[in-house]
């Protein structure tokens, strides 16, 4: 069994972590995305099992939470399950790589506590509640209820941001880069095994 390292990027929705692990995974070949399993129907015919998430049913899923096969996993919505599969890990550290998440604060936190010193959990937040508003707003995705839900649902994810090792405010997204970069070079650098 192989271990490396553990790299959680967590932030509200709309704060740009999965542009900047997105970013990351194209430019470091030592890394590699954890895919989360979950029990959502695929969207559209862009997601793929095994590339996206490993989508299961709602009853495959919870053989694996009585098979201990997950890390972490919760119920996000009512029979709306996601979570992480040690098999996952295990492939990714195998392959001589280190692990890259891109999870909700929640999961994010979960993580860390698993993981301990060999991971460094990165809380991504905007400079204020308006401008995470403003790029909600900008996706299109949103009903008024929808932005409102998740609006209300950041300001509970970002009293949880002192629990992170380390926060990567985005309000560049080229300083961002490099900042993440940084940090990802620092911890695999100067933490050992």
């Amino acid at each position: 069994m192989s271990f490396g390292k553990a790299f959680i990027f967590s932030a509200p929705s709309g704060s740009g972590k999965t542009t900047i692990v997105k970013h990351l995974l194209s430019n470091r070949s030592d890394l590699g995305f954890s895919i989360s399993a979950c029990t959502r129907d695929k969207r559209g015919r862009h997601e793929v099992h095994g590339k996206d998430y490993y989508f299961l049913s709602p009853d495959e899923f919870k053989k694996k939470i009585d098979e201990d096969a997950f890390i972490e996993w919760e119920e996000v919505y009512e029979g709306n399950f996601y979570g992480t599969l040690k098999e996952e890990i295990q492939r990714i550290w195998d392959s001589g790589k280190h692990v890259v998440f891109d999870v909700d604060v929640k999961g994010g936190l979960n993580l860390k506590k698993y993981f301990g010193d060999r991971a460094l959990a990165v809380f991504v937040k905007v400079p204020s509640l308006d401008t995470l508003s403003e790029r909600l707003k900008d996706r299109g995705t949103e009903s008024e209820e929808s932005l409102s839900r998740r609006i209300y649902k950041a300001k509970f994810e970002m009293s949880f941001e002192e629990k992170f090792d380390v926060t990567l405010v985005n309000d560049d997204m080229k300083k961002s880069f490099e900042k993440a970069e940084q940090l990802v070079n620092d911890f695999i650098e100067h933490k050992g095994n």
